[in-house]
Parts: structure tokens; C-alpha cells; sequence
């Protein structure tokens, strides 16, 4: 039942209030290294918040990263190990502030939703910091203007 709203033929509509749809069968795949892409559901500059659609190909990983915000995330297939343990198909994770993980990737194909509250910082295997991955880095690299490598050196 349609009640009259158009329908969603855009990768993403908005409304003047705020309102938000983001169809993921019609947005662009972002590779941001190691085997997983990215669609972006949703950046706001305003709040440091982000919304992803995440694919990991079999042998993905994240190096390893602390959230300056918190994470919280739906496997929507496959399933994420990490070292707060193995997370299948239908697992809801949240991640508080400061949380810090060494080790994140899967064995299988795994898709998830991802929902971001400002920074998450990336560090390289020696434990310097990498770079800082937030809500305006994503969106230079939506833009073109910057390429971003979450697996590093892992």
C-alpha cells in the first residue's frame, strides 16, 4: 500500500525536515581496502553520525581500532570475529566508547549494517595512530578527495 508517497526510485530521497530513505540497490559500492566496501547510508557533519551498509569478501579485516563514539552494528549475513567473540547472521553488537579491537574480519562473505557516532581511530601494527576515520573523512572519500584503507598493514 502506497498512500500516495512517491516511489523510491533514488538512492536516496530527503525531506526539508529530515526525513531520510536509502535504497543500497541503488547506491554506489565505496572500496575502502582489504576486501570490504562500503555503501553510505547516511553522513551528518553536523552530529559526527554514520550510517553504513558494510560487505567483507571472505578474509576481510579491520586493523586494529579504537571508537571515540560508539558502534553499533547488525550482521545481516556471514558473521564478524573479533575479539569480543563471533557475531553470525543475526547478531545485534554495540560498542561503547573507547573500546578499542585488535583484531576484526571474517572467513566468510558477511554483510552488515553499521551505525557510527563520530571517530574511530585506526592504528598501525607498531600501535601508532594510522589516521582518524569520522564522519568528514568518509565523506572526502565519497567525494573523491581522499582513499581510505581500513584493513592497513593487517
Amino acid at each position: 500500500m502506497n498512500l500516495g508517497a512517491p516511489l523510491m526510485n533514488a538512492a536516496i530521497i530527503t525531506t526539508p525536515a529530515g526525513d531520510l530513505l536509502a535504497n543500497i540497490h541503488e547506491l554506489a559500492w565505496l572500496d575502502v581496502g582489504g576486501g570490504t566496501q562500503f555503501k553510505i547510508l547516511r553522513i551528518c557533519e553536523k552530529t559526527g553520525q554514520w550510517a553504513l551498509y558494510v560487505h567483507m569478501d571472505p578474509g576481510a579485516r579491520f586493523q586494529a581500532h579504537r571508537h571515540e563514539g560508539t558502534g553499533q552494528f547488525f550482521i545481516l549475513s556471514g558473521e564478524l570475529i573479533y575479539d569480543v567473540g563471533i557475531a553470525p547472521a543475526g547478531t545485534y553488537g554495540f560498542e561503547p566508547v573507547f573500546a578499542e579491537h585488535s583484531d576484526a574480519h571474517c572467513v566468510v562473505e558477511t554483510e552488515m549494517l553499521f551505525l557510527g557516532e563520530g571517530a574511530v581511530t585506526y592504528f598501525t601494527a607498531e600501535g601508532e595512530v594510522d589516521y582518524v576515520f569520522n564522519a568528514m573523512t568518509l565523506k572526502a572519500a565519497q567525494d573523491g578527495a581522499a582513499q581510505l584503507d581500513i584493513a592497513g598493514d593487517a
